[in-house]
C-alpha cells in the first residue's frame, strides 16, 4: 500500500468519524445566521468544538473579534498550510453563500488531517476569517501579515458547478459623493446645482466606457442618496460603485477611468465631488499550476466531475488578496442544481439537505487529499512555490 493510500485511508476514516457532528453544525449555523462582523454566536460553538478536539484556539485572533486561529499540537513542522473557514450570513436570505457549509467543510477537513502532521511534516491550521461578504476579513489578515509564513492557503466555495480554478475579479468599491446647490425646483432652479444630474452624467460616461474596455471588466452601482424632496434641486447625493476586472493593475487603470467619469459629470453641472472606499479592494485569484493540478487530482479520484465551464466569469473574494501572499485556492464545489444561483433563497434553501450533508464530507476529502498530495511530495512543494514566484 502506497503512503499516499494510506494517508487518504486515514483521513477517509477521520471523516466519517465526524460527519455527523459536523452536519449538526451546518444546520445549526443554517438555522442562526448571524452577518457579517456579528458572527459572534457561530465563531463560539466553531471555538468550542475545536476546543473539545484538543485544538489550541486563539480567539479573538488578528485583531478581529469573531476570527480565530486553531492549531493542533506542538506546532513545529517544516510547512504551514491555513485552511480558511467562513461563517458569515447575508441580510435577510441568511446563509445564501452557504458559508454554514462550506465553513463546515474546512473544520471537518482540518480534523481529518490533525492526526497526519507528523507524517506530512506540515502544521495545519484552521483559521477562521469572518466579514466575507463586506469588509472582507482576509484583507486585514493580509495586511497584518497573518498569512505571511503559510506555503499554502485554501478552502472550498459552494456553486451549481464543479471548477478547479474560478475566475474571480479583483474589486475595488467607492462612494461618489456630489456636492451641488440645494434651491426651489420650480420657483428658482436656476438658483440651484443639481447633485444628482451629476451623478447620472457618471453612470451615463460607465456607461459608454463599457465599449472601451476588456470583457472581463464589471462596473456596477446605485443611487445610495438622491436628494431630499422632488421640489429641491438635489444638494447632495451619494452613489456606490464596484469597478471589477480579472487583473488588479487594469483595475488600477480602469478605477482613473470611472473618476474621470465622475469628474465630467461634476463640470457639466458644475457640482464638485469626492470619493471614499466602501470596503477593502480585493484581489483577484493568482492562479497556481501545481496546486490546481493537485485539486484537480483529487476531484477525479474522488468521482466529481469537472462539469463548469472554466471561462465563467465569478465575483470577487478576499481570498485572492490571500493569493498574493501565499499560493491560496478556492475550488468551486456542485451543492445545487445548475441554474440555481448563489446570493438567492433558492440556495439558501439547499444547505440542510441530504445533498448538501454528502457535499460536507466530499468537500472535506478534496481539501484533505490536496493537501496529502501536495505535502507528501517535495518537489511538489518546491513546484508549487515556484509557480506562485513567477505569477
Amino acid at each position: 500500500m502506497s503512503e499516499y493510500k494510506e494517508i487518504t485511508d486515514s483521513i477517509v476514516s477521520v471523516i466519517d468519524k465526524y460527519k455527523s457532528e459536523l452536519e449538526g453544525l451546518n444546520d445549526d449555523l443554517a438555522d442562526h445566521p448571524e452577518l457579517s462582523g456579528e458572527e459572534y454566536e457561530t465563531s463560539r460553538k466553531i471555538v468550542e468544538l475545536l476546543n473539545g478536539k484538543g485544538y489550541e484556539v486563539e480567539y479573538p485572533f488578528a485583531g478581529l473579534p469573531t476570527a480565530f486561529k486553531g492549531v493542533y499540537g506542538n506546532d513545529n513542522h517544516k510547512h504551514k498550510v491555513a485552511i480558511m473557514t467562513e461563517y458569515d450570513a447575508l441580510p435577510d436570505i441568511g446563509h445564501a453563500c452557504g458559508h454554514c457549509l462550506s465553513g463546515s467543510i474546512s473544520i471537518l477537513a482540518g480534523l481529518s488531517l490533525a492526526k497526519l502532521q507528523d507524517e506530512l511534516d506540515t502544521d495545519i491550521h484552521i483559521v477562521g476569517t469572518p466579514v466575507e461578504e463586506t469588509d472582507g476579513a482576509k484583507c486585514a489578515m493580509v495586511k497584518s501579515g497573518v498569512f505571511d509564513n503559510y506555503d499554502m492557503a485554501l478552502m472550498i466555495h459552494l456553486y451549481d458547478e464543479n471548477i478547479v480554478d474560478p475566475k474571480l475579479l479583483a474589486l475595488d468599491s467607492y462612494m461618489y459623493n456630489f456636492h451641488g446647490k440645494a434651491a426651489h425646483a420650480s420657483a428658482a432652479p436656476w438658483d440651484g446645482i443639481n447633485a444628482f444630474n451629476a451623478a447620472q452624467l457618471m453612470f451615463h460616461g460607465i456607461d459608454m466606457l463599457r465599449q472601451h474596455v476588456t470583457p472581463d471588466v464589471r462596473m456596477h452601482g446605485i443611487i445610495r442618496h438622491g436628494g431630499e424632496a422632488p421640489n429641491i434641486v438635489p444638494e447632495e447625493v451619494d452613489a456606490e460603485v464596484y469597478i471589477r476586472a480579472l487583473d488588479r493593475n487594469y483595475l488600477n487603470n480602469l478605477v482613473k477611468k470611472v473618476d474621470n467619469c465622475a469628474e465630467a459629470g461634476a463640470l457639466a453641472t458644475q457640482a464638485k465631488w469626492d470619493k471614499y472606499e466602501t470596503a477593502s479592494p480585493y484581489d483577484n485569484l493568482k492562479y497556481n499550476k501545481t496546486g490546481s493540478d493537485a485539486i484537480k487530482e483529487a476531484y477525479t479520484e474522488l468521482g466529481v466531475p469537472l462539469n463548469g465551464d472554466p471561462d465563467r466569469i465569478f465575483g470577487s473574494s478576499d481570498a485572492g488578496n490571500v493569493s498574493f501572499v501565499c499560493p491560496a485556492f478556492q475550488p468551486c464545489l456542485q451543492v445545487v442544481d445548475h441554474g440555481v444561483p448563489i446570493h438567492t433563497r433558492e440556495f439558501a434553501e439547499q444547505m440542510k439537505t441530504d445533498r448538501a450533508h454528502e457535499t460536507l464530507a466530499t468537500g472535506a476529502k478534496i481539501i484533505a487529499f490536496s493537501i496529502a498530495k501536495l505535502f507528501s511530495d517535495d518537489d511538489k512543494i518546491k513546484s508549487m512555490k515556484e509557480d506562485f514566484e513567477r505569477s
